[in-house]
């Protein structure tokens, strides 16, 4: 967000002002990364996801294309050639590895992006619509890393399909035929296959599109900060370049270096085994599960074990569903003016509450689907409507929040006595008296 205090772009050279003038794709960056793009003083390593967030989807799509270079979408042939890329192909390995796992670190920013969000009320106006285009980037990657799950062709990729797509079948009336259209027949099979190849290849793309749009919206009201407090003036904000472009580096340092730990000494630690094996379909396995990233959702979906007006498959399809529609109408649930849990001391507690829930539905979606997690899946998948649809409502009429700080810089220099110099700077001492006003000799 500009404001007007914000320096305004200049070009130096005259090359700069002749591409100024016929296409500004300089004073556009300069606008939205560099210095002429103001963001709240106090915002914190939390702030670090987003960036993080668009390095994982620029590595995904890097090694993508590498990788459908040599892929073949041939239930005869995808397995081996799979197998050709990694032992093969120059560097086939890595671009592989980086793949998998990074659809995995992409998965563990997200998360923690929109935890970030629910914890600092980034959801609430005016960033509704931030808040709901990072769902639709959500549910894209979720289609997106379920139909890459099936090109390896293994074991678990083939009964995952299977499973998930039948789960649509509980649909009434159209049920059967979306499953024949997904699948491009009446089986997982070759049509299957091609689609997902092409399915996967696409949305990548779509996501990088639906991010621009995000990032839009996000620069019309600026970036939330963990006071919730909106900026009132130049005393509250910094330029993106280079105060917070150097923490987001170093944010990117400790990524990095997280992910090549999985990369190169456990790349396949967040995999699962029975990939390897190639795909069957004589020979079910013993324990049919999905990516990590799924299993909350997953623990949702066979939490309904018995038939209510509507059979228990489609009460699962509809719960599984509904825990992630539910959090495009967060904005409005949530009815509380306070926007941080910082200064909402019920409110936060309910919302660490809802954290390790998840954990533990991540837990029971994992499990086999055996007591005792059926019944633990069950109780706390309601626990999560009932976070956002009775708790987080109630919570937000009827609790009393901490004061407020007046503004950012109020919150940045608690505890100090502000003597107007800016943050960061000593005070100069007393003005100086000026001559016309020094009293006459």
């Amino acid at each position: 967000m500009s404001f007007g205090w914000s320096k305004p772009y200049e070009p130096k050279s005259d090359f700069g002002k002749w591409m100024d003038a016929r296409l500004p794709l300089p004073r556009l960056v300069y606008g939205s990364v560099g210095g002429g793009y103001e963001v709240p003083k106090n915002i914190n390593y939390f702030y670090n996801f987003g960036v993080l967030s668009g390095l994982a989807l620029l590595i995904q799509i890097v090694t993508g294309i590498v990788l459908a270079m040599h892929y073949a979408a041939n239930t005869e042939v995808a397995f081996s050639s799979v197998e050709h890329i990694m032992r093969n192909v120059n560097y086939g390995w890595l671009m592989r590895y980086m793949h998998a796992n990074g659809a995995s670190f992409f998965f563990i920013v997200v998360y923690l992006h929109m935890w970030r969000g629910l914890y600092y009320g980034s959801y609430k106006a005016p960033r509704e619509m931030v808040w709901m285009l990072g769902v639709v980037i959500f549910l894209l990657m979720m289609a997106t890393a379920f139909m890459g799950y099936v090109l390896p062709w293994g074991q678990m990729s083939f009964w995952g399909a299977t499973v998930i797509t039948n789960l649509f079948s509980a649909i009434p009336i159209v049920g059967d035929t979306l499953v024949t259209f997904l699948l491009g027949g009446f089986a997982v099979d070759n049509a299957t296959l091609n689609r997902f190849f092409s399915l996967h290849f696409l949305l990548p793309f779509v996501i990088a599109g639906v991010v621009i749009l995000k990032i839009w919206s996000l620069h019309i009201p600026g970036s939330n900060n963990p006071t919730g407090v909106e900026v009132k003036g130049p005393a509250d904000t910094i330029p993106f370049h280079p105060y917070f472009t150097a923490k987001d580096l170093f944010g990117v340092g400790v990524y990095l270096i997280a992910f090549s730990i999985f990369l190169f000494f456990m790349p396949n630690f967040l995999g699962h085994p029975d990939n390897y094996i190639e795909a069957n379909a004589l020979a079910t396995p013993e324990h049919i599960v999905p990516e990590w990233y799924f299993w909350p959702f997953y623990a949702i979906l066979r939490a309904f074990t018995f038939d209510f007006i509507l059979p228990a498959k489609l009460w699962g399809v509809i719960a599984m569903g509904a825990a992630i529609v539910l959090l495009f109408f967060l904005p409005w649930l949530d009815s509380s003016p306070v926007k941080s849990m910082r200064y909402r001391p019920k409110a936060r507690m309910w919302t660490w509450v809802l954290a390790a829930d998840i954990i533990v539905l991540s837990w029971c979606g994992g499990a086999v689907a055996e007591q005792p997690y059926i019944i633990i899946s069950q109780i706390a998948s309601m626990y999560y409507f009932a976070h956002f649809l009775i708790i987080l409502p109630l919570v937000s009429r009827t609790e009393t929040p901490l004061p407020l700080p007046a503004s950012i810089s109020e919150a940045v220099l608690k505890g100090k006595e502000s003597t107007g110099a800016p943050a960061g700077q000593p005070d100069s001492g007393p003005a100086p008296v000026a001559p016309e006003a020094q009293p006459a000799e």
